[in-house]
């Protein structure tokens, strides 16, 4: 029978989340095995021409110290020094049409040359012309976040332009050839059952390859400071609940569960039926002020990644998203998902 999300399962504790919990892992398994995707991301720039008041990157926050990346230092980090077990990169900015022009489309284009790695980006609202130039440079993967189905809480919170114009993007990119994830954030201040339901729904209804649940972190120098967090149980079921909802997504485990739920809330996300895992690779100079949240970030760094998928009793997939998208999974991880689940 198929999967149909309702509210109770976003409320839902004790024994009766573990069920949920499960049986989103099994899916999960059924698909993927015990492989998990592990990107790196590089952050390149924190100039960001928009003001979300749930952002640390905010333009009106003027306690950071902008800066943009260097190409030659990334290219060098990427190429010859990433961990092993990295088969896709996502190249992250502020909104910073400077940056895509000038850093991430050179950067990705070096890449694409002398690597195999699958190439995401994560910049926002562009130009249409942008979009075409960083695909031809060789990214195929664009992470476009809609935060809230809700398109009042989305003006209230002053997210990027407005959610119809987001969600255009969003259809645009996945028309034309990109393979489009997105996300929501849980816990906003004020948000309540049937938005978050309504968030889910929309994540359905978008044409997307996965989906991101991030909780609310109350962020520094941000309007939402003093704002309450958004809760990690809710979040996690909201996880599950797209797992049951789209078996073949790629659904990641966010650094920010940790931060919600200290040292667990990473392999919480894992065992709520996420898929991937992201090492931090920015260099500890650019990384200090590059604020999502709070300037104390929780890195997941490679031994924190490869320790959380290995004592849920996962490895690293060889296969990068990149060509999972292009080309499914390999036979041999089908065989094997299935006689796990058995």
């Amino acid at each position: 029978m198929a999967y149909s999300a309702k509210v109770d399962d976003l409320t839902v504790r004790g024994a009766k989340q573990t069920a949920l919990h499960e049986r989103a892992a099994v899916t999960a398994l059924q698909i993927f095995g015990r492989k998990v995707f592990v990107r790196a991301v590089i952050e390149v720039s924190n100039f960001c021409r928009e003001n979300c008041c749930y952002c640390g990157m905010r333009r009106d926050n003027h306690n950071l110290a902008r800066a943009r990346a260097h190409h030659d230092e990334l290219a060098e980090l990427l190429i010859h020094h990433r961990p092993a077990a990295v088969t896709d990169v996502n190249i992250q900015a502020g909104e910073d049409p400077v940056a895509a022009r000038e850093i991430v489309r050179p950067l990705v284009r070096t890449l694409r040359r002398e690597t195999n790695l699958g190439i995401s980006v994560c910049l926002g609202t562009l130009d249409y012309a942008i979009y075409e130039d960083l695909k031809a440079a060789g990214a195929s993967i664009y992470i476009l976040k809609f935060e809230t189905a809700d398109s009042h809480k989305y003006d209230q919170v002053q997210a990027p332009g407005s959610l119809a114009e987001r969600l255009n993007h969003i259809r645009w990119l996945s028309a034309n050839g990109w393979k489009v994830s997105s996300g929501f954030i849980a816990g906003f201040p004020g948000q309540g059952e049937s938005e978050l339901l309504n968030n889910i729904r929309l994540a359905n209804e978008l044409p997307l390859h996965g989906s991101s649940v991030s909780p609310f972190v109350p962020g520094n120098d941000t309007p939402l400071s003093t704002a309450a967090p958004g809760n990690v149980e809710t979040t996690l079921n909201c996880m599950a609940i797209l797992r049951l909802l789209r078996p073949n997504w790629v659904i990641p485990a966010v650094s920010a569960l940790n931060l919600a739920q200290a040292g667990n809330g990473y392999r919480r996300g894992l065992r709520a039926g996420a898929n991937m895992a992201t090492i931090n690779l920015t260099p500890p100079d650019l990384r200090r002020d590059y604020v999502i949240y709070k300037r104390d970030r929780f890195i997941m760094d490679e031994e924190r990644v490869l320790s959380a998928i290995a004592a849920e009793g996962f490895s690293p997939s060889r296969q990068s998203l990149a060509d999972f998208y292009r080309n499914g999974l390999p036979g041999k991880v089908r065989e094997e998902a299935v006689l796990s689940a058995r």
